[in-house]
C-alpha cells in the first residue's frame, strides 16, 4: 500500500524551483508575511535572472549589476511574476533567507522582534518602486495569502508588512507603486466570502 505524503508547504498553484538558500525554522512558527519587490536587472522584467539569483546560478558577467550581487545567497518563499505566475523556491515550513537585518513590532506579543526569517514568509513581487503592479499580481498575492492563512493559524491580515517597513534604512520595496489600499480592499473581499 502506498503511503500518503504529509501535507507540505509547497503551494500547488506555484511552479516549484528549489533554492538551496534555506534552512530549518528554529521554532517552526509562521506568523508574518513580508512583501518584497525585485527586478533583475533593476527596472527590467521577465527573464530568468531572479530564478538564477535564488538558486545561486546568476552569472556576474551577464550584466554589470549582476556582478555586484551574484555572490549573495538569498531566497524568498514565492515570486509572483508580472503575469501572475507564481514560482516557489522554499517550502513555507522552512526558513527562506529574505528579510536580512530587520525588526518588526509584534502587537500580539507587545514587543519588537528581530530575526524575521525565523517566523516569516517572504513573497517577492516582480517589480520596482515606480512601476504599478499588475492586477494579476495582486490576485496571485491574495490567493497565496489565503492559502497561507489556512495553513498557519497565527497569520491574519494584521500580520502583513513590507520589506521597507521592517528594514527602513536599507530597503524601499515594494515601494510607492504598491497600492496597499487596493490590496487590502481586494483581500477583505476575498476573505469575507
Amino acid at each position: 500500500m502506498e503511503e500518503k505524503q504529509p501535507h507540505s508547504g509547497w503551494w500547488e498553484n506555484a511552479r516549484k524551483v528549489e533554492s538551496p538558500n534555506c534552512d530549518t525554522r528554529p521554532e517552526g512558527e509562521v506568523s508574518l508575511l513580508v512583501i518584497h519587490a525585485i527586478s533583475l536587472p533593476p527596472g527590467q522584467f521577465s527573464g530568468t535572472a531572479i530564478e538564477a539569483l535564488f538558486t545561486n546560478q546568476l552569472e556576474g558577467k551577464e550584466h554589470p549589476f549582476f556582478a555586484e550581487i551574484s555572490h549573495l545567497r538569498v531566497s524568498a518563499h514565492l515570486l509572483i511574476r508580472r503575469d501572475g505566475e507564481c514560482v516557489q523556491f522554499v517550502d513555507t515550513d522552512q526558513r527562506a533567507w529574505h528579510a536580512g537585518r530587520s525588526c518588526w513590532w509584534d502587537a500580539h506579543h507587545g514587543k519588537w522582534r528581530t530575526a524575521l526569517n525565523d517566523f516569516s514568509v517572504g513573497i517577492e513581487l516582480e517589480g520596482d518602486d515606480v512601476t504599478p503592479y499588475s492586477k494579476a499580481q495582486y490576485n496571485a498575492l491574495i490567493e497565496a495569502f489565503v492559502w497561507l492563512m489556512a495553513r498557519y493559524p497565527q497569520l491574519d491580515t494584521s500580520r502583513i508588512t513590507s520589506h521597507a517597513y521592517v528594514a527602513p534604512l536599507r530597503k524601499t520595496d515594494p515601494g510607492p507603486a504598491f497600492d496597499w489600499a487596493y490590496f487590502y480592499q481586494r483581500l477583505r473581499a476575498r476573505t469575507e466570502r
